[in-house]
């Protein structure tokens, strides 16, 4: 009985916290890699999960800086501006050449 009640009042409310910062983790990456795409200029051919993770790092990142400075305001705006830091650099890094990966011979 009393491992029943442990499981309960104690494993099932900490699932659900694991589960739900993972859930509201992916919206804020989603959010704010999408707003950092928005700040990049230029074609960012990137896709979905990239975006994501860029968002989830400028969250991340930027939540902790955007802490420390002050302010919640603050703390999206630096959020928001590690996200689009690292849209760029991943669009930089990541980029194909149209046409396919083939080196052009002879143009």
């Amino acid at each position: 009985m009393f491992l029943a009640l442990v499981v309960v009042f104690v494993i099932l409310p900490i699932v659900g916290v694991a589960v739900w910062w993972l859930i509201s983790t992916a919206i804020v990456g989603l959010i704010m890699g999408g707003l950092g795409r928005l700040i990049v200029p230029g074609h960012n051919p990137i896709g979905f999960l990239p975006t994501i993770a860029c968002g989830l790092i400028g969250a991340l990142v930027g939540g902790v800086i955007g802490h420390a400075i002050g302010g919640r305001f603050v703390t999206i705006l630096v959020e928001i501006g590690v996200a689009a830091a690292s849209v760029a650099i991943w669009s930089a890094t990541h980029r194909t050449p149209i046409g396919g990966s083939r080196p052009a011979i002879g143009r």
